[in-house]
């Protein structure tokens, strides 16, 4: 093997690896989430598609490997763009997906445009592995080192250039990759030509293509905040700032102006200031408000839910988690804060705030009185050593992504009893935290919010119910978390509060039933009911007994807007015409829905044709021991991964952070332990010893013991660690994931090489089965995740890999 095939293989790879990362990003975008299990899933379908063809074909393919690789890697660039631009413009709407079932149809068909680019890779590297059998160690260690940069690698350009320019660049390492293969030493001078093209053609798509052949401008969703704001006469976008955190749109709207306050009285009598828009990621919204130093035009602010602690202390010491564009810190200078830290993690928007939009701000990120900190909130809490006598969060979902029940899937480490518990240690003695939620009805996030707040004081040691303190508006329920137990004053300035401004009481110590369902009236005093019960004897009961899920969130379960029950689903079902269709959860019902069309394609386009090779093929199908084999690595492999992705997010403070660095670290050092796997095995092996696979006896105990032991060590290093910077974290991330990787990335290329030496067919074949399970395993992952917690998908995938070494000793090619 060349090296320039060597480095035409990692140079694949990476290209895949850098599209399955932009994908994530993309997404993010278009939709509400960023869907990195069916990213991941679409990816392994497309892997093990092109290795059940291979299976099929390898006999007239290998003879013609440099032509078929170059060929394949140039379809992958190709279809990178075409299929990414088609897919977008399909007419899907996961928000109809319970009333019209041709959405199920639509989103089946963007899944298989953009499993096209993957098979076309996969097929590439798969064809590898045929033709170099006797070097699997080698070129599966390049593969995963090649995929591992790729992953870390476009993050880092997403940071210099907008991902329609890193789209680009992914389809121009393609076409490099199918140039590379062709200009060993030898080729002929047709070759060489055919090389010198696609080098041109990749520098060209790399600096140039034009827009009628990318069509790439994101179709983001029409039901999208900044979809809607774009419907009102005269509204546009006046700047646009993008990088791996968000793609940040500023929208001004002349003729409708924004009107931006959470939770306003209809009690306010104060036209709020001009706003301009700030759009996250095409939805989250935040407003830079205009602001002269005249404090009189924001009274409105004092009208909103989250002004309720400022009249329980004056003059407080305030931290704002979420700044974004100004809001919350305003709200705090209005109030007499004499000191402001405000927490925003996206540069680009305090950029926005402090710089390009400072003067219509009123320098508000400049005062002297605020400090801002570029961080995750997290992370700041637990490594400031100041003391707060509040801290405020507004609602950091938009509505209309809160009220569609689009969220259900998002793992908001923001949340969790543990975050509550971070808050809680940040506050001075009699300090305030308050959070503010966008109102749902049915009640499921103010409960499950209240819950998250009782579980965390009572792991405290404290009686929550003396330290809580909940209210409501049309739109949103602010809480109150105390740092000690509510004083008769404070109650009373709560209740003189919310009567001035006709909001609802749900909760403050000692309530009585008649104070609540006041003003914005509902059938039942839900909100009251909801809290008396999680503070009562038998709270765990009405948890039960509730139709939403409303358990506390924990950061083993961070999916705080799951509120999916299988026992409501056929009432909901009934109903979903009549208004409960938001109620359905539409995250959680694409997930099963995703998870169903994976299973669909998976038995299509890899196991159905493999039956057809195995009568093709007579007794020369693989016997059951060995299929199960391949199997359990492909679930177990993905089921760590997933579960990693997903626990890291915390840690690294961002989903498309997690995505890069667990696929880099998995990749890279699974790579390493590939590379080892022979070398081990052969060394074991010569001590002699009955065992045939002893290289897989020391792997799979290592793998087991890694796993578990990180189950119970990973949350209270995070704890630790997470405020440290985040290159720091990045290279703790992968250090943590070394070894673990590494005796993972064993088992597979040690069973290949055994399937090899008894029949080299049956190589794609076995690639096939591995990527059938992964496909499978990406999504499967997430459901087992939100209803078990990472630790049990760790459990599932540590007891998969401890069948392994049982499966494959003993199983051989020609036994039924």
């Amino acid at each position: 093997m060349s090296r320039a095939t060597l480095v035409a293989v990692a140079t694949i790879s990476a290209a895949i690896l850098a599209y399955q990362v932009l994908l994530v990003r993309l997404f993010a975008i278009v939709s509400w989430h960023h869907f990195a299990y069916m990213i991941i899933s679409i990816a392994l379908l497309g892997f093990g598609a092109s290795g059940t063809v291979l299976a099929l074909a390898r006999q007239r393919l290998l003879p013609r490997f440099p032509s078929v690789f170059a060929i394949c890697a140039a379809l992958f660039g190709v279809t990178a763009v075409a299929g990414f631009s088609l897919a977008m413009r399909l007419p899907f709407n996961p928000l109809a997906i319970v009333w019209d079932g041709r959405q199920i149809l639509w989103l089946g068909l963007s899944y298989l445009l953009l499993v096209v680019p993957f098979f076309f890779g996969g097929a590439a590297i798969g064809l590898s592995f045929a033709r170099y059998t006797g070097e699997i160690g080698r070129l599966y260690a390049v593969d995963l080192i090649g995929a591992g940069v790729g992953a870390l690698g476009v993050v880092a350009v997403l940071f210099a250039v907008p991902p329609d320019t890193t789209l680009r660049l992914v389809a121009a390492l393609g076409l490099l990759a199918a140039a590379m293969v062709l200009v060993p030493s030898g080729s002929t001078v047709r070759a060489r030509g055919a090389a010198v093209g696609l080098g041109v053609a990749a520098l060209a798509v790399a600096v140039w293509l034009p827009p009628a052949l990318t069509a790439f401008q994101p179709h983001i969703s029409q039901y999208k905040g900044l979809s809607t704001a774009l419907l009102v006469p005269d509204t546009r976008v006046i700047a646009q700032r993008s990088s791996p955190l968000g793609l940040v749109d500023v929208v001004e709207s002349p003729t409708i102006p924004f009107r931006h306050a959470p939770g306003l009285s209809f009690n306010n009598m104060t036209e709020p200031p001009p706003q301009i828009g700030l759009f996250t990621d095409a939805d989250g919204f935040s407003a830079i408000t205009r602001f002269d130093g005249d404090l009189d035009p924001l009274v409105y602010l004092d009208f909103t839910t989250a002004a309720l602690p400022y009249h329980l202390i004056e003059g407080p010491s305030v931290l704002v988690l979420g700044a974004g564009g100004g809001e919350q810190v305003l709200m705090a200078h209005y109030h007499g804060a004499p000191a402001i830290d405000a927490v925003e993690l996206n540069s680009h928007v305090v950029d926005l705030v402090a710089d390009a939009h400072a003067d219509f701000a009123g320098g508000l990120y400049n005062r002297p009185d605020v400090d801002v900190h570029i961080d995750e909130a997290r992370s700041f809490v637990r490594g400031t050593a100041a003391r707060y006598d509040l801290i405020q969060m507004p609602p950091l979902a938009s509505f209309g992504a809160a009220a569609a029940g689009t969220q259900s899937l998002h793992e908001n480490y923001t949340y969790t009893v543990e975050a509550m518990q971070d808050y809680l240690a940040a506050l001075r003695p009699g300090g305030l935290l308050s959070i503010t939620l966008w109102l749902k009805l049915p009640p499921r996030d103010a409960p499950r919010l209240f819950a998250t707040a009782v579980a965390a004081l009572e792991a405290m040691g404290v009686d929550p119910a003396d330290r809580l303190a909940l209210i409501r508006s049309w739109n949103t329920a602010t809480l109150l978390v105390k740092s000690g137990a509510f004083e008769p004053a404070e109650i009373a300035a709560l209740r003189d509060f919310a009567a001035g401004r006709s909001f609802d009481l749900a909760y403050y110590p000692g309530i009585a039933a008649e104070e609540a369902n006041r003003y914005n009236l509902l059938d039942q005093p839900y909100f009251f009911d909801a809290a008396t019960a999680l503070l009562g004897p038998d709270a765990g009961d009405f948890i039960a007994r509730y139709k939403f899920d409303i358990a506390p969130a924990t950061d083993d379960r961070p999916f705080f807007y799951d509120f999916f029950r299988w026992r409501s689903l056929p009432e909901l079902w009934s109903l979903r015409t009549q208004g409960a269709a938001a109620m359905l959860d539409m995250g959680t019902l694409i997930l099963f829905a995703t998870l169903a069309q994976a299973v669909v394609f998976s038995v299509l386009l890899i196991l159905a044709p493999l039956v057809i090779r195995r009568r093709r093929f007579g007794g020369g199908a693989p016997r059951a021991r060995v299929s199960l084999y391949f199997l359990a690595l492909g679930l177990a492999f993905l089921f760590i991964e997933i579960a990693f992705i997903q626990r890291f997010i915390l840690f690294l403070g961002h989903p498309l952070y997690a995505v890069a660095v667990v696929l880099a670290g998995f990749l890279v050092f699974a790579g390493v332990g590939s590379a080892l796997s022979k070398r081990l095995d052969q060394y074991l092996r010569s001590r002699g010893g009955r065992w045939p696979c002893r290289a897989l006896d020391v792997a799979v105990p290592g793998i087991v013991c890694l796993s578990i032991a990180y189950v119970f060590a990973l949350p209270p290093l995070f704890q630790v660690m997470i405020a440290l910077p985040d290159i720091a974290k990045i290279v703790i991330a992968l250090a943590l994931i070394a070894p673990l990787a590494c005796c993972m990335g064993m088992p597979f290329p040690l069973g290949i090489a055994r399937v090899a030496q008894q029949s080299a067919d049956f190589v794609p074949w076995a690639w096939g089965i591995n990527g059938c399970a992964s496909v499978i395993s990406a999504i499967l992952a997430t459901i087992l995740a939100i209803h078990v917690g990472f630790t049990g998908v760790v459990v599932i995938a540590a007891l998969l890999y401890l069948a392994t070494p049982f499966l494959l000793r003993g199983g051989t090619l020609n036994e039924g």
